[in-house]
């Protein structure tokens, strides 16, 4: 839940990535209603299968047969990037935002804002990417900062690995 690792400038582009990542939530995700999460999860989310032109695919539910997004744009490369930004659940969102606040102002310490900005932005499109390799025929939408948070607990592991984290 915290780490005892101090810094030395404040992380502004750590806060600032939550604050925008949790406004996202409120206002485009509509803080998990429906309709707006779905929407915003088939309109921006990653969905690997329609990456390469496939149709929308039914998925086996406990209800039966489901088109998950009948309506997902084709071709929609951005969506790798939109993903990273979008939650699918309230716990998604916090858990995330927390584990981005213990681990990313020491690696935005470390790297300097900008730096920080594009190993964020690499480490969450480089895990989006790497989900569509394993599974690009996959129509389940892929949404969330997992992938950069790994990222920045990696680095941070590299670069503090005596660093003492209360859990």
């Amino acid at each position: 839940y915290k780490d005892d690792n101090p810094t030395i400038l404040t992380p502004y582009i750590t806060v600032a990535t939550i604050v925008l990542t949790s406004l996202i939530w409120i206002f485009f995700q509509k803080a998990g209603a429906e309709p707006g999460l779905s929407q915003s999860v088939c309109d921006l989310g990653v969905i690997p299968n329609r990456l390469f032109g496939g149709e929308p695919q039914a998925i086996m539910t406990q209800r039966g047969p489901v088109v998950l997004c009948p309506d997902a744009p084709s071709f929609a490369w951005y969506t790798v990037g939109t993903s990273v930004f979008l939650h699918g659940g309230w716990f998604h969102l916090i858990g995330n935002m927390w584990f981005l606040w213990v681990f990313g102002n020491n690696i935005e310490d470390a790297m300097g804002p900008g730096r920080f900005v594009g190993f964020y932005l690499f480490c969450g499109i480089f895990a989006a990417l790497a989900q569509i390799l394993v599974q690009p025929g996959s129509p389940v939408p892929m949404v969330g900062a997992s992938g950069a948070i790994s990222g920045i607990m990696g680095a941070y592991l590299v670069l503090y690995p005596t660093a003492r984290v209360h859990m």
